[in-house]
């Protein structure tokens, strides 16, 4: 599996021939949108800061979107939605927290979430995680201080900020690090991983530097 950081809360993974897309950024945005063709797009919230699955067709071909809790099926990968909160440009809006199941690994995506204050059927539902994809920037979105007492509650193996640089709290990413201990994180490129390789690793923060 391959991760990549498109900015905001844009992610690409790739494994196989199949790519996936957490939040892609739209032409309405006012944030620089990369291109791709996705097989799945996955959208937290309606905001064109993170609804922009337009901009994943290619050559006739439309990625399948979700929009919203529920749980899904598609070419062999399991999905799972659950609704929250989001204060995301302005105004309550209602958020999803997704969990996917792939490569027998699960990934929790968390989106613009708000509040921490999960339930406790939700927190059941998302089982162990091995790569939680973590909102850290304040500004409609849970702030470091909430996002590390969160990913304590969680456990993931691995965690991936998001939601920092150009949007939400320009020191945000500094404060995570620093509430989290782990100063010395430098950010890297992608993150090529196996299920293998998450032996032994108990909350390991992963920064991946915005590809565009």
């Amino acid at each position: 599996m391959i991760i990549t950081y498109q900015g905001v809360e844009f992610f690409k993974v790739q494994f196989g021939d199949t790519t996936l897309a957490f939040n892609p950024i739209s032409k309405e945005s006012k944030f620089k949108s990369s291109r791709f063709f996705a097989d799945i797009a996955l959208v937290s919230i309606n905001h064109p800061d993170m609804n922009g699955s337009e901009n994943l067709s290619y050559n006739g071909k439309e990625p399948f979107v979700i929009t919203g809790p529920g749980e899904y099926e598609v070419k062999d990968i399991f999905i799972k939605g659950f609704g929250s909160k989001s204060n995301y440009g302005g105004k309550e809006r209602i958020n999803t927290i997704y969990s996917v199941t792939l490569e027998n690994m699960n990934l929790c995506f968390l989106g613009a979430l708000s509040d921490i204050n999960l339930s406790s059927s939700v927190k059941e539902s998302l089982g162990d995680v091995d790569i939680l994809f973590l909102p850290i920037g304040d500004d409609g979105v849970i702030d470091a201080v909430k996002a590390e007492k969160l990913s304590v509650e969680i456990e993931p193996k691995i965690i991936i900020p998001m939601h920092f640089g150009d949007v939400g709290n320009k020191d945000a990413l500094k404060k995570y690090l620093k509430e989290a201990g782990e100063e010395n994180v430098k950010p890297i490129d992608k993150l090529t991983i196996k299920k293998k390789d998450l032996d032994g690793k108990e909350g390991e923060v992963v920064v991946l530097s915005a590809s565009n």
